[in-house]
């Protein structure tokens, strides 16, 4: 079940995907970690898709991650009158706080947050950006604006705020509710809707703990205000273009999504690009050629991972589109052009021990074309040091614990295996070999790097290396 390729595969499960069969088929055609969107769907269905896949875990005997989506706070405008509302270009508006129907000169806003932060000067997004409101004035309960770009404006419509910082938490009462239950299922990785702010961070960390990772969705100019923070609080990043691209200017986007991968590969921490990546195969069984290209371009940046979503979840071809961009990362990261930018694009090693070894492990496996690095991890640390280099050769994480095992297939050019604690050097060494040829990564007369922290067990003290020939 060895993967021939660094950049991992996240796949959204919805209607399309969610039977142990298609499960099965996405895993085998390139999926390396699971999405459960929250958003959509009962406890009970992503229950029973926890449990499919997990089932799928023991059959295959490879850890399988799983990332809880969790909706976050949805802005909208409240319902009308006639259902909808042609919007000139030129003309007021108002919006009114509360939620009884309305017209153009009361469109309801059930959000009081919005008419406490709201400045006059700042734009009002409806429907994706679709239509744009000048904010002219503001009091407790109105704000009066004038159409920039036209547009229709339909019933419970999205609501972007671009320039506005909402005082308000990313976890609603449904989100607090969601994650009480995927923690209690034993979800691997928590993806957090909303961040805007450092404090957000810190919120959601104070009731997971250390049960899961948190994953913070960059979706608000807010956060990218605040980005070292939040990286630096985070356990992982997603880059969601999605509705980044709504609050910042498209052309903007491609800039923002290089300095992301760059700060987390700085950090040492995961970063999943995501929204939109094979959008076409949604109804098509082959992506456009500048979808392919966008694909390739997160792989170029040194991406971690790369996500689908209604790709996965409810297109017609969900398996050829994870097959798709399995294959997509795979020849990028063969391409000639792929190893001089990678390492073009390398942060400073960190001057702490623990870094500076698994640079030191990364760039010695290179230097004598080991065939795989061996890393053994009690809390991933290692692992996320030797993936911050982005060493040409393959990482085979070994751990004793499942949990770590399983946040590990989000790294980039992890192999994570769950394995028994090692107590003894010469021990470590023995078991090294016996894994690196029992998984197929090397074979007798071949040379492995073995990186590791003494004592064992202990996290965060990567401070061992040994050569070791098969």
């Amino acid at each position: 079940m060895r993967r021939h390729r660094h950049a991992k595969i996240v796949a959204t499960v919805g209607p399309a995907s969610n039977t142990p069969e298609k499960l099965r088929e996405l895993f085998l055609a390139g999926a390396d970690v699971f999405r459960l969107n929250f958003s959509h769907g009962t406890h009970e269905d992503h229950a029973k898709v926890h449990a499919a896949i997990r089932a799928l875990e023991q059959e295959m005997g490879r850890p399988i991650g799983i990332l809880q989506d969790l909706q976050g706070p949805k802005i909208r405008i409240g319902t009308l009158v006639d259902g909808k509302e042609e919007l000139v270009k030129g003309e007021r508006v108002r919006f009114v706080l509360g939620k009884e129907p309305g017209a153009k000169q009361n469109i309801p806003l059930p959000h009081p947050e919005i008419f406490a932060a709201i400045m006059p000067g700042q734009d009002l997004l409806i429907d994706d950006g679709r239509v744009r409101v000048k904010v002219k004035g503001v009091t407790d309960t109105t704000i009066d604006g004038e159409v920039i770009v036209p547009g229709t404006i339909s019933n419970r419509k999205g609501v972007n705020l671009p320039g506005t910082a909402l005082d308000m938490s990313p976890l609603t009462e449904k989100d607090r509710a969601d994650l009480a239950f995927g923690l209690s299922l034993g979800m691997d990785w928590i993806a957090l809707s909303f961040v805007q702010r450092p404090s957000d961070v810190i919120e959601a960390k104070s009731i997971i703990g250390d049960r899961a990772g948190l994953v913070a969705k960059i979706e608000k100019p807010q956060a990218l205000e605040k980005i070292d923070d939040i990286v630096r609080l985070s356990d992982a990043i997603m880059v969601a273009r999605g509705d980044m691209g709504v609050e910042i200017p498209p052309e903007d986007v491609p800039g923002r999504q290089k300095e992301l991968v760059r700060a987390c590969r700085l950090a040492a921490k995961p970063v999943i690009v995501a929204t939109q990546m094979l959008d076409s195969m949604v109804a098509t069984p082959t992506p456009t050629r500048a979808e392919a290209s966008d694909v390739a371009t997160a792989v170029y940046d040194g991406a971690d991972a790369v996500m689908l979503s209604a790709e996965s979840a409810s297109g017609q071809y969900p398996v050829e589109s994870v097959s798709m961009m399995s294959r997509i990362i795979a020849s990028t990261e063969r391409h000639s052009a792929y190893r001089p930018i990678i390492t073009a694009l390398e942060p400073e090693v960190d001057t702490t021990p623990s870094h500076a070894v698994a640079a030191v492990g990364a760039d010695l496996a290179q230097t004598i074309g080991a065939a795989a690095i061996f890393a053994f991890t009690s809390s991933g640390n290692t692992v996320a040091r030797i993936a911050r280099k982005r060493p040409d050769v393959p990482v085979l994480a070994a751990t004793p614990n499942p949990d770590v095992a399983r946040r590990l297939c989000l790294f980039w050019g992890a192999h994570p295996i769950q394995s028994g604690d090692v107590g003894t050097y010469e021990e470590m060494v023995v078991r090294a070999k016996e894994l690196a040829a029992s998984n197929e990564f090397a074979q007798t007369g071949q040379r492995i790097v073995v990186v590791a922290g003494i004592p064992f067990g202990q996290a965060g003290s990567t401070n061992n290396l040994r050569v070791a020939k098969l």
